[in-house]
C-alpha cells in the first residue's frame, strides 16, 4: 500500500489499489510486473541519501528509501490524511518531503497566474498555508516543506512559473513566514528546476534551508538534442553550479530516467554516488511515476517508474 495512494485528493479513494493524485493528475488503475533490476537506483553504504515519490508503493518495503515525497495542493484537500502519511513514514524511518502546490488540482477552479499572485501578496492565502503547516506541525516525522517548485520553468503548467522573479520571491517569503508561525521544526526547500536565470527567484538565505533541483534523463531526447547519451552528472552540473554559491545543502528533489538497458543501468548506478564536483549534494529523490505533463516536441509523457506497468 502506497503512502500517496492514501492521501491528498478531494475525492474518495479505493480501499485496495487506492487512486492517487500527483501534481493534479489521477492515475489509472494498473497492475505491475517487476522491471529489470537496472532501473532501480543502486544504493550502497557510501551513497548519499535516497528517497522517492512513490504513489504506487513500489518502494514500500525498501529499507534504502529514507525520504517519502508527496505532493499536496493547498485547496480541495483533506489535511487529516497527513496523519496517514506520518504513520507510513514513521513505520519506515523516513522523512516527509511535502511539496505544497499553491493551487487546486481541479483545473476548472484555478485562479489565473496573476490572480493567484495577488491573492498571496495581499494576505488572502495566508489561511491556506497556515492550515497546511498547522496540520504538519502535528506530525512526528521530520518534515521538509517545498513550496511552489520549478518556478524558473516557463514551459511549465504551474501558475506560479509565470511570475517575475521578485514577485515569486515575495510570495515564497510570505508563505514560509506564515508557515513558521505554526511549524517550528520543519526545514524549508527552495526548488527551482535548475534553469539559467533561476537566481532572480531566490528569496533569501533566511527562508531557505535546502535547495532542490529537478534532473530527468530521457535517452531519445538527449540523442536528438545533443547527438549522444548524457550522464546524470552532466545533467546535474549546470543547475548545481547556479545554486552552489548560496551555501545550502542541495538535493535532487525530482529525479527520473528512461531509455535502453545500457542508458538506464548507467543512471541507476550513478545517481546516488558521491561526486567531488558536487560536494553539497546530499540526497536524490526519485519520481517513481509517469511524467504528469507531456514533454515538448512530441516526446510525450516519459515513464520514469521503476516497474513496468500493464493496464488491466
Amino acid at each position: 500500500m502506497s503512502l500517496t495512494g492514501l492521501l491528498l485528493s478531494g475525492v474518495a479513494v479505493l480501499p485496495t489499489a487506492l487512486g492517487s493524485f500527483a501534481e493534479g493528475q489521477p492515475l489509472a488503475m494498473t497492475t505491475s510486473s517487476i522491471a529489470p533490476p537496472t532501473k532501480m537506483p543502486v544504493v550502497t553504504k557510501e551513497s548519499i541519501t535516497f528517497g522517492a515519490y512513490d504513489p504506487h508503493g513500489d518502494l514500500a518495503a525498501s529499507s534504502d528509501s529514507k525520504i517519502e515525497h508527496l505532493f499536496l495542493p493547498w485547496e480541495d484537500v483533506d489535511l487529516r490524511t497527513l496523519a496517514l502519511a506520518d504513520d507510513y513514514a514513521q513505520a519506515r524511518g523516513r522523512t516527509l518531503l511535502i511539496s505544497v502546490e499553491p493551487w487546486t488540482w481541479s483545473s476548472d477552479w484555478r485562479q489565473t497566474s496573476q490572480e493567484l499572485l495577488h491573492s498571496i501578496l495581499d494576505g488572502s492565502r495566508d489561511a491556506n498555508m497556515a492550515a497546511v503547516c498547522s496540520s504538519a506541525a502535528k506530525l512526528k516525522s521530520p518534515v521538509i516543506i517545498r513550496w511552489g517548485q520549478e518556478m524558473d520553468e516557463t514551459d511549465s503548467q504551474f501558475s506560479w512559473s509565470h511570475w517575475q522573479g521578485a514577485d515569486y520571491a515575495k510570495a515564497y517569503r510570505r508563505m514560509v513566514e506564515v508557515c513558521k508561525v505554526h511549524l517550528k521544526t520543519a526545514k524549508y526547500m527552495w526548488s527551482p528546476k535548475g534553469n539559467e536565470g533561476l537566481q532572480a527567484f531566490y528569496p533569501g538565505n533566511d527562508v531557505v534551508d535546502l535547495i532542490g533541483l529537478s534532473v530527468f534523463g530521457l535517452e531519445q531526447y538527449d540523442r536528438d538534442k545533443t547527438g549522444r547519451d548524457q550522464t546524470f552528472a552532466e545533467h546535474l552540473a549546470p543547475g548545481y553550479a547556479r545554486v552552489a554559491g548560496y551555501g545550502k545543502p542541495i538535493m535532487v528533489a525530482e529525479l527520473g530516467y528512461e531509455g535502453d538497458d545500457s542508458f538506464v543501468r548507467n543512471w541507476a548506478e550513478s545517481v546516488t554516488k558521491r561526486y567531488p564536483q558536487f560536494p553539497a549534494l546530499s540526497a536524490v529523490i526519485y519520481f517513481n511515476d509517469r511524467e504528469v505533463y507531456p514533454w515538448p516536441d512530441g516526446y510525450g509523457r516519459p515513464d520514469w517508474r521503476v516497474v513496468r506497468e500493464s493496464i488491466n
